[in-house]
This record gives C-alpha cells, sequence and structure tokens, in this order.
C-alpha cells in the first residue's frame, strides 16, 4: 500500500508537540509492515538543509489564482528508509517560528501557509511519478488535503485515493475568516454547511471533518468525548453526523526509547524482574534536583506543558490550588518539569520557594524527563482532556504509578486501583476540582504507605502493560483498507 503523510511537524526535524513523535512513529512502523510511507512537511528555517538533497524538479502549485513555485528537498528519517519531502519555499523557510514569530502570538497569513503545504503534496506526488493509496492527513495545518482531494482531484491520477484525517487536539482547529477562502481556491460548499453570514469563519478543520473519507482520533474515549458539547469546542454535531466514519485509535509508544531496560538517561537499568535499578533512579534524582535524599518519602513527578488545558490552573491557583496542599499536608516530595503560560511557570517558582519539598524546572530537558518517569514513585497528569497522552505510558512502563484524570487516553490506559481486589495500574478521578486531585493524590499515597505489597504488585502490572505502535500500525492499516475496498 502507499501511503502518504501529511503533517506540519515531524521529529526529529520539528517538534512542538506529540503530533511530531506520532507522524514518524506511525510511519517507520508502517514501512517495517511492507508499505510504501513517504512523509510531506514543510521545510522550515530551523530545518538544516546540509543533509538534504534537492530534487530534480521544482513543482508549480496553485494556490491565490496563482502558480507558487516550490523547491523540494529530499531526506530520511534517522535509522529508517522512509523518505521525508520538504516544502521550500519562504512562507516557510524565511520565518523564526513553525505557527508563530514568538509564543503565542501566530502568524496572520497561516491561513496561506498551510493551504499551500496542503495543495502542494499533489504537484508533489505528481513529480516523483507516486500515486498513494491513502493520503492520510493531520490535524488543522493539513486537514485541507482531503478538500483538495475532494474538489479538485476527484478525476485525476488520484481519483482512486483515500483520504484519512486524523484529529490530534480537536482545541486547535486552524479558523480564519470567510475572506481567506480565496486564498485556498476552493469553494464555500465544500469547506462548510453553513450559509455564510457576517460571523461565520473559515474552519480548516472543519472542512477536513466534512471530506475525509475517514476521521481517526488518537484513542477510543476521546472519540466519544468529541461527539460530546463538553469536548468538542463546537464540532459535536458534525462529528456526530460523521459518527459512523469516525474511527478511535490509541497511540502507540517508542519503547525502543521510552525503556528502563536500555534507557542511557538512567543510572541503571530495571526491569519488572528487577527493581533494583528504579530505586537508584530515584535516589539519582533525588540529589539532581535538590530534595533529599530519602527511599522512605513517594515522589510525585510532573512532566508537562504549563497550560490549562493540563490541569494546571486547578493545579497551582494561588488561593485553592492542589500542589501547595499535598506539598503542605502530605509526606511527599514533588518535582515538575515543564514550560508554558507565563503565570504558570511564576506561581510554581514561587510555590518552590515557599515548599521545601518541591522542586521545579521551567525548562525543557529530554534526559531529565526520562529521569523523571524512572525515579517518581507516582506520576500526576490531572488533564481537563487527553485525546491519548504519552506520558501515562511512559509511566506504566517505568514502574511510575499515574494518578490521572478519568479522560481520553488517560481512561483508555489506565485502570484504576480496586480496593478490594488490589488489582490496577493507577489512580483515577472523574471531576476536575483542586479538591479531587488532592484527595486522589491522598489516596494513592495512603497505598504507598500503608499497602506496600499491593503498591509493589501495581508497579509489576503496569510495567508488563504493552501499548506498541506495531499494534496502532495494524489498526490503521485495517482501515486504509477497509475504505480502499468500499
Amino acid at each position: 500500500m502507499k501511503i502518504c503523510m501529511i503533517a506540519s511537524e515531524a521529529v526529529p526535524f520539528a517538534k512542538t508537540g506529540g503530533l511530531a513523535d506520532i507522524v514518524t512513529s506511525l510511519s517507520k512502523k508502517l514501512s517495517l509492515l511492507g508499505h510504501d510511507v513517504r512523509v510531506v512537511i514543510p521545510r522550515y528555517a530551523s530545518i538544516s538543509t546540509e543533509k538534504l538533497t534537492p530534487s530534480e524538479a521544482t513543482i508549480s502549485v496553485p494556490i491565490r489564482f496563482t502558480q507558487e513555485k516550490c523547491e523540494v528537498l529530499q531526506g530520511h528519517f534517522p535509522n529508517s528508509e522512509v523518505p521525508v519531502y520538504f516544502i521550500e519555499h519562504p512562507a516557510f523557510s524565511t520565518r523564526a517560528g513553525y505557527y508563530g514569530g514568538n509564543g503565542s502570538h501566530t502568524y496572520r497569513d497561516n491561513n496561506y501557509r498551510f493551504a499551500l503545504l496542503s495543495r502542494a503534496v499533489f504537484p508533489l506526488c505528481r513529480s516523483i511519478n507516486w500515486i498513494p493509496d491513502i493520503f492520510h492527513s493531520h490535524d488543522w495545518q493539513t486537514a485541507i488535503v482531503n478538500a483538495y482531494l475532494r474538489e479538485f482531484e476527484s478525476e485525476s491520477e488520484f481519483q482512486h485515493s483515500r483520504g484519512i484525517f486524523t484529529i490530534h487536539n480537536i482545541g486547535y482547529q486552524g479558523i480564519f475568516s470567510k475572506h481567506d477562502l480565496h486564498t485556498t481556491q476552493l469553494s464555500w460548499e465544500t469547506c462548510s454547511q453553513e450559509i455564510p453570514q457576517v460571523e461565520t469563519a473559515l474552519n480548516y478543520m472543519k472542512c477536513g471533518i466534512l471530506n475525509a473519507d475517514a476521521i481517526t482520533t488518537v484513542s477510543p474515549t476521546y472519540a466519544k468525548e468529541i461527539q460530546t458539547e463538553e469536548f468538542a469546542h463546537g464540532m459535536e454535531q458534525l462529528l456526530r453526523e460523521r459518527s459512523a466514519s469516525l474511527y478511535g485509535i490509541l497511540n502507540g509508544v517508542d519503547y525502543d526509547e521510552w525503556d528502563p531496560k536500555h534507557d542511557p538517561h538512567l543510572p541503571q537499568s530495571y526491569s519488572a524482574d528487577d527493581l533494583t535499578g528504579k530505586a537508584a533512579a530515584k535516589a539519582h534524582l533525588q540529589k539532581k534536583v535538590g530534595l533529599p535524599v530519602d527511599a522512605e518519602v513517594p515522589l510525585i513527578g510532573l512532566v508537562s506543558r504549563l497550560a490549562a488545558q493540563k490541569g494546571f490552573y486547578e493545579l497551582c491557583d494561588p488561593h485553592r490550588g492542589a500542589l501547595k496542599r499535598i506539598c503542605q499536608e502530605m509526606s511527599v516530595q514533588v518535582v515538575v518539569l515543564g514550560t508554558g503560560e507565563e503565570w504558570l511557570e511564576e506561581e510554581l517558582l514561587n510555590l518552590q520557594r515557599r515548599l521545601p519539598n518541591l522542586k521545579v524546572k521551567t525548562t525543557f530537558s529530554d534526559s531529565l524527563a526520562h529521569q523523571i518517569e524512572a525515579g517518581s514513585d507516582f506520576f500526576l497528569m490531572p488533564s481537563r482532556y487527553e485525546p491519548c497522552g504519552l506520558n501515562q505510558i511512559y509511566s506504566l512502563r517505568y514502574g511510575t504509578l499515574p494518578i490521572v484524570r478519568a479522560t481520553g487516553g488517560l481512561a483508555d490506559t489506565v485502570e484504576n486501583y480496586n480496593h478490594e481486589t488490589g488489582q490496577g495500574t493507577g489512580f483515577m478521578f472523574n471531576d476536575l476540582s483542586p479538591e479531587s486531585i488532592f484527595r486522589t493524590t491522598e489516596w494513592a499515597i495512603s497505598i504507598w504507605y500503608e499497602k506496600p505489597e499491593q503498591f509493589r504488585q501495581m508497579q509489576i502490572r503496569a510495567m508488563n502493560s504493552h501499548f506498541s505502535w506495531k499494534d496502532s500500525a495494524d489498526h490503521y492499516v485495517k482501515l486504509y483498507q477497509r475504505f480502499l475496498d468500499a
């Protein structure tokens, strides 16, 4: 099967979040299953051209009722034969950021930039004489690939190709003025079911949902949640209408990178059969972040973007936040790693100054992230919503029991502790509030102190959980085939 992945990010070339990891991991795994997978992303200014090969042809992209010339560069994922094609155009290569110049300020012409990327896929495929069976687009930035496929390519050499659209986070939809429609050259009927009014917007994600042959999202629970008003950010009615073509496929994780048996970031390896190395990892982490080295005190880790979606308002509210109470009223240690909203960074650093058992690192460090996963006893993840989530899956493999809200992929991957049987792989709560976070953390800590043997068995059960990309890729292959056969 020929599969073209189109995305705005892919590691190691460009990354702001989990999308980049998913695109790369899924592409590599599909390739290993014998499929011809090729990936298309922009060539941002931060991507070095040193190891990229220029394509022989310049492609011409119909957009803004003219023809935009784009160069194409080619590379590969490290340790993989999967080709990556980079669209070279000043709209990408002369900008400092991927989506905006600094922080949350987005480029005003993102509608044009990502329409250009989405439309460029077709002349690119023609230029290399490669006709995909599947065009698999990801999030709002490439959602309108599906609209171009339906409106302009239904009678071309791509007429038998199918469009699959994956929603990684429905909170980000690519919303622009309806007057920007001319940039795309798409018709309004292709992009929306609504009669345009003064306040009507052009929504790239809606356009993808309307036109894709199938829509996927990154966990079964999230696929259900985004059909409800609470989680869908206004897309619930449309997704309910398309529910027969909506699938939740749980993301996998790369166990080559995230496994304490062979993690180079740890002072000592360990496994479910021998947890000695986990004790060494805890002592190493305590010493590294400046906490007292004490095996008898439970250590709670957080590695996260500091944002409302991740539950940090409930954790850090100056008047009633759960984190302050956890540190003051429980015999625990807490370490936080992450960057994000400025007031949250400042509040966490203020709490650190007042709480000797709290350490905060407002930076990004992949090495420290691995060490927190390994050295912590619990991993706190109180997300407002979580399409899939990866850190809770990493935590399971490292024997670090997750404390999570029962939402999205968290509900699909963590088994709640049963106090009667001792079964479970973590601790869950439903309502997102400071009190719920506090009480569930208190419950988890009580098991650590009062039922250490049950805690140890939970660790072993967690470490034996398995959420690999092989499982995810198999589900995608079956989905692709179903729509090719339709």
